[in-house]
Formats: C-alpha cells, structure tokens, sequence
C-alpha cells in the first residue's frame, strides 16, 4: 500500500511538473501583437508611448511583436479578429474606442489575451488598464497658471468625449489652485476619430487663443498636438505635451509634458506573458502607482524654476497622500473644484 501511494504520488510529481512545463513553454513562444489607434504609430504621443513599451520588450527578449495602424474604425474589429485567428496573444487595443472591437473578438477567441488601454472590457481574457489623467493635468496645469504672464491659459482637446474633458477639468483645477484668477480658455478639435490626427486645426485652434491673450496651451490631443506645439513656436509662447514625454520636440517652448504611462502598460502585458503571469481584470494607474506625472528635464529645466518645481512637487505628495482631492469629470460627466 505504501508503495502504492509512492507511486501515486510521484506520478502527480511528473503530472504537475509536466503542467508547469507546458504553461511555460507557451508562454515563453507568445506572439504579442497590437492594434494601434487612428492616430498612428509615429504620432509622438499616445500611440508612440505604447510603441515604446513594445520596442523595450522586444529588445531585452528578441520577441519581435506585430502592428497594425488602421485608418478607419471598420478596420479595428477586422485587426484583432485576424490577429487572434492567427494565434497572436496577447493583443493590444489602444484606446477607448476599440472596447466594443475587444468585447466581440474576446468572446469569439477565449484562448486569446487582449488588453485594452483606456476602457474597460469585462471578459476573462481581456486586462483592462485605465489612468488617472485628471491627476497628471492637475500638475501641468499648476506649471502653466505659474509661467503663465498674462494670466490666461488654453486647452486643445483632441475629440470631444469625456475622457478628454478629464484631462481638461484636471488642468483648469491645477491651474485654479495654483492662482485662483488665472482664465482657462478651452477648445476641441472635432468629434470624430479624425479629430486625432489634425495638426492644421491644432495650429488654428492654438493662433485663436494665443491671439485672445492665453501664453501657455495643454494640448491633449494626439497628432493634432504637433500643430499645436509648431504654432507656440511660431507664436513666441509656449506649450504642453501629453502621453509621452515631448519636451525634446521644441526645446524652450515646451514647458512640460503630462507623462501617461502606456509605455508601462503595453510593456508590462508582454512581458507578463511571456512570464505566465498575465491577468485579466482592471488596473487604475494614477500618480501614487507611477501611471501618470509631469516631465522635468534638461530640455525644460530653465523654464520651470526651482520655486514653481517645489510647489507642483509638493501638490503631487499631497494628491498622492489625499490631502488635495482632485475631481474625476468622468464620474459625473461636471468638472468641479
């Protein structure tokens, strides 16, 4: 009997070994891939972050990943549909509009991992990774009512749908806080994806409020940004990126960038993957978590001062630790302070 059970026993052994075995090979063989949203790969911004993060994986492991720049939204469905009936997982969605794409090829492929950056998908194989923007624009917008002269400030948002107004209500409430007098002009590119990737428009849009008397503008709004950092260099004022940290773009204009970590996020599914460690469910990146900040470098450090770097530091300890209570617009779709 006892040896019976020895037996048993070490048979479970092998059977368990053979598992983990088996878990690790296929993880270690992943064919990662991603659907990049309509602004394009090359955008300096949202996309290019999330770029980043691939590339970085791709150089410490030799996994090469595949890309996919759609043109029209028709072409998001059909991306993750044919990655997944080739067997690449996991797959990256970029943005929020590409939910309903990963609920339906999710559910069609439930071997497959997908993750979506900037919406939430609720399905076993899906990750879901949101951030707190209002929390990073907070910063920026505090930097900007600072630097700012004339005492007025701009926002040029991409598309016009909540998650921009967030990002909007974050910086009007950083840039109150930091001088309660200080007027936040605002406008939206357009309502549509092509809003994404319309640097002309950002341009006109930036001349408008810099012709209104703003000095320093936030431009929240992918490719259509560049137009308006190329239009504050035009201008003699100054600007601020998003996503990705774009202080290089225009040395001495850009005042700072608002940092949003999708770099991390592509990164980190890749490499959790090949790892066996991936998990589906929903993370919330904010300042306390490293997902979003401000850029201070050597490209913008003569134009934030040691006075206006203590200040912004001490509001981000203080938002980390609950002191300063920044409002989320998208919770009740009103910007508050």
């Amino acid at each position: 009997m006892k040896k019976m059970l020895q037996a048993a026993s070490a048979l479970a052994g092998l059977v368990m070994t053979g598992a983990v075995m088996t878990a690790a090979a296929q993880a270690d063989t992943i064919k990662p891939a991603i659907v990049f949203d309509l602004g394009g790969k090359f955008d300096k911004s949202f996309n290019e972050g999330v770029a980043t993060g691939a590339d970085k994986f791709t150089k410490e492991t030799g996994v090469k990943y595949s890309g996919f720049e759609p043109t029209n939204e028709t072409q998001i469905e059909q991306a993750h549909r044919k990655y997944a009936q080739k067997g690449l997982s996991p797959i990256i969605g970029v943005g929020f509009d590409q939910g309903d794409a990963v609920t339906k090829v999710a559910k069609e492929f439930p071997k497959a991992k997908f993750t979506i950056i900037d919406s939430v998908v609720d399905a076993p194989n899906v990750q879901s990774v949101l951030f707190k923007e209002d929390e990073g624009s907070f910063l920026v917008g505090m930097i900007a009512a600072m630097a700012s002269k004339s005492g007025k400030v701009g926002f040029i948002g991409g598309m016009d749908i909540p998650l921009i107004r967030k990002f909007a209500c974050g910086y009007e409430q950083g840039a109150k806080y930091a001088n309660p007098k200080v007027d936040v002009q605002q406008a939206m590119t357009g309502t549509t994806p092509a809003a994404w990737n319309d640097p002309g428009r950002g341009g006109e849009l930036a001349k408008s409020q810099f012709d209104n008397g703003v000095d320093v503008i936030f431009a929240a709004a992918g490719g259509t940004g560049t137009g308006v950092y190329q239009a504050a260099v035009d201008n003699g004022k100054l600007a601020i990126g998003v996503d990705s940290n774009q202080n290089y773009l225009h040395p001495g204009t850009m005042l700072t960038s608002m940092v949003k970590h999708v770099d991390v996020a592509a990164y980190d599914s890749f490499k959790d993957a090949k790892a066996g460690t991936w998990k589906a469910g929903t993370t919330v990146l904010g300042l306390k978590e490293g997902g979003v900040d401000y850029a201070y470098d050597k490209y913008n450090e003569k134009l934030v001062t040691a006075d206006m770097k203590a200040k912004v530091d001490q509001a981000k300890a203080d938002i980390i630790a609950g002191k300063i209570q920044v409002h989320d617009y998208t919770t009740d779709n009103a910007c508050k302070y």
